[in-house]
């Protein structure tokens, strides 16, 4: 079963629907011992660092979602998902939940950069993963982001993307892989990445 990490955020139904709609038996849920029973684990959401931090640290969740981690079980962060798994972000000033080492910074501005971005952009795969089976390099994705990670160890990037700056759109470790983009907006190539790791026993990581 894949649990959902209900932490009072936006867009949780649309991955549910998504991870269903490709055969997978998941639910949405904040009940921490049916997150230490799940046999993989989805971070997905929009909103603010700040607040999604506060809602984790509330409900409990933070430290089930760090033993997830240490434990090596496949975990996905989404979007917002891929943000607080990093010590900082400039958003809100967070402290976040440091399963990563780096931060997470605002895009510059720049005169014809929009920020946020908000649109389909490329990801240039840096090193291969189980996940990226079948996803054609420079495949396109749906982002909505105005903060982009910074790893401090860079074996941890897996795909890069342009916009202003280039920045790491895939981080990988052990069982966690984190994608800035929308996987369940992305077309057949998100569906097919999602898929892949809704079947991944989470090794060949770095």
């Amino acid at each position: 079963m894949i649990a959902i990490v209900d932490y009072r955020a936006g867009n949780l139904a649309s991955v549910l629907r998504a991870v269903r709609r490709l055969g997978h038996e998941a639910t949405i849920t904040d009940d921490p011992d049916v997150l230490r029973g799940a046999d993989r684990v989805i971070l997905p959401g929009v909103g603010a660092a700040g607040e999604t931090m506060r809602n984790l640290v509330a409900l409990g969740l933070d430290a089930v979602i760090r033993e997830t981690f240490l434990a090596g079980k496949p975990f996905l962060g989404i979007c917002i998902g891929v943000q607080v798994i990093f010590e900082r972000s400039e958003e809100n000033d967070s402290v976040c939940l440091g399963l990563l080492p780096g931060v997470v910074r605002r895009f510059p501005g720049a005169p014809g950069l929009k920020v946020p971005q908000i649109g389909w952009n490329s990801v240039e795969f840096a090193r291969m993963h189980p996940v990226f089976a079948g996803i054609p390099d420079r495949a396109e994705f749906y982002f909505v982001n105005s903060y982009y990670p910074v790893p401090a160890d860079q074996e941890c990037i897996y795909g890069f993307t342009e916009y202003g700056v280039r920045f790491a759109s895939v981080v990988a470790r052990r069982g966690l892989v984190a994608t800035q983009f929308h996987l369940e907006k992305s077309g057949q190539v998100g569906l097919r990445m999602l898929d892949n790791f809704c079947r991944w026993d989470g090794r060949m990581a770095c």
